[in-house]
């Protein structure tokens, strides 16, 4: 008989991408309803794009960004940090989970990486491979 304790597939299970959603879910709401007690944190609008658990679910990884750049997000992970414990109680309320998950905030690089991904396919050599049009209007075709 083996031990089936954690899941041994290479993406994270069900339950943390459920568990995950709901903290973001949560945190957006809180933040959106400027619920915390510091004002330079109501003051940043932050925007919550993913939360990944651990596979216990005693660790959650918030990845986070201010909206438009108003603020730079060290300073906002930094504002983040320091209302953690209240954050944590927050979302623990929210969640009926044994345990709440300590909250560790991260920069969420995605739109960076969005950015690279579409210079990458405009990049003249791979739309050739990728066989499509050129997109260089002076072949004549229109």
């Amino acid at each position: 008989m083996g031990n089936k304790r954690f899941n041994t597939g290479t993406g994270p299970s069900q339950r943390q991408l459920r568990v995950g959603e709901l903290i973001r879910r949560t945190l957006s709401d809180v933040l959106n309803r400027a619920e915390i007690h510091d004002p330079d944190l109501n003051a940043m609008s932050i925007t919550v794009g993913e939360v990944s658990c651990s596979p216990d679910l005693k660790v959650a990884t918030v990845y986070v960004m201010p909206l438009m750049g108003s603020v730079p997000v060290e300073n906002a992970i930094a504002a983040l940090a320091r209302n953690k414990a209240e954050l944590r109680h927050l979302v623990a309320a929210q969640l009926t989970l044994k345990y709440a998950p300590d909250l560790r905030f991260r920069p969420d690089e995605t739109f960076d990486r969005l950015d690279e991904t579409r210079r990458l396919f405009a990049d003249p050599a791979v739309q050739r491979d990728l066989g499509a049009p050129d997109p260089d209007p002076a072949d004549g075709a229109e």
